[in-house]
């Protein structure tokens, strides 16, 4: 009987904007301006740092990595919600919402990974900058940044597969794409063990690496606060802010959504802390490295002098 309750939902509804439909058009056009900004701004990092020799360091490396990471992010997620705004299918198959929610984690906790490794960067940089060549060389660099990746993906590997083994009851996703609660929540029955998967992985892709970005900046601002002229701070905190900003938006997020107790779900928060941190987020890494960062914004003015001088 389980295994006939699991092969009978065979696929998903949507329920998305449903409580909107008079907005649905304008909704569709604020998301839809906000994903073009989002991969043109991404893409413009991504090609700054790789045609600009100035940015060729490791921290620029790791921005790229993320800034690839997060156009990923949001293509997972972002086209089939703009479909459903505008009246296209609402259904998705069993198969391509297990791929959905496997990728959207995979590029999910990669970024928070990722955040983390940046952090570390900050800390050699600033902290032990005679040594900073040497600890954070290109191959140690491409070694975490690949790491990073495979843990993010074998993480979400697991999760998507402990999910997607339960049988399910509903077919009704109160949400406008596969994550992990509203999935759960169609299931007939959910195991203790899923419960515990779920909080253990959570707590090692938000909590472990928000704990070492604390601790990190800590000892970066310890070490600033020791620099005597105002000019010598006024740089490693510039860096150190534009990634801060970044790392309170994105883990303050993620801490909102899924450590957030089950009896306080409410459709319409989750949707709006879901939209925060599937069109709003992505959207923040360009915008907060460029117009705060002026390595950024010299490289870009000289990406555009060369290209009208020739």
């Amino acid at each position: 009987m389980k295994r006939a309750n699991f092969t009978g939902v065979r696929e998903f509804v949507f329920q998305g904007f449903s409580d909107f439909q008079e907005y649905q058009l304008t909704l569709f056009v604020v998301f839809f301006v906000l994903y073009v900004l989002t991969l043109a701004g991404n893409v413009i990092i991504v090609t700054i740092i790789r045609i600009d020799h100035h940015l060729h360091t490791p921290m620029y490396f790791f921005l790229s990595v993320l800034s690839t990471s997060e156009t990923f992010y949001s293509l997972v997620i972002i086209p089939r919600m703009l479909g459903s705004l505008v009246g296209l299918s609402q259904t998705i198959s069993l198969e391509c919402c297990g791929m959905q929610l496997y990728f959207f984690l995979g590029f999910g906790i990669t970024n928070c990974l990722l955040l983390a490794v940046m952090g570390y960067d900050r800390y050699v940089a600033i902290c032990n900058p005679l040594r900073y060549s040497v600890i954070m060389n290109w191959r140690v660099c491409a070694i975490l940044a690949s790491s990073v990746c495979a843990t993010g993906f074998l993480l979400s590997l697991v999760q998507a597969m402990s999910i997607f083994r339960l049988p399910f009851c509903n077919s009704l996703i109160e949400h406008f794409f596969c994550d992990i609660r509203p999935i759960l929540n169609l299931a007939c029955t959910v195991p203790v063990i899923n419960d515990i998967l779920t909080l253990v992985i959570t707590l090692l892709v938000i909590t472990v690496p928000a704990t070492f970005i604390f601790v990190s900046y800590v000892l970066i601002i310890s070490t600033i606060l020791k620099i005597s002229s105002a000019g010598g701070w006024k740089k490693p905190f510039a860096t150190c802010s534009s990634h801060l900003t970044v790392v309170v938006i994105h883990y303050g997020c993620a801490s909102i959504v899924y450590f957030k107790p089950k009896s306080e779900n409410t459709r319409d928060q989750d949707q709006l802390i879901s939209v925060t941190y599937t069109v709003i987020t992505p959207l923040l890494n360009p915008v907060v490295y460029s117009l705060r960062n002026k390595e950024v914004q010299d490289a870009l003015r000289r990406m555009m002098g060369r290209k009208f001088l020739s």
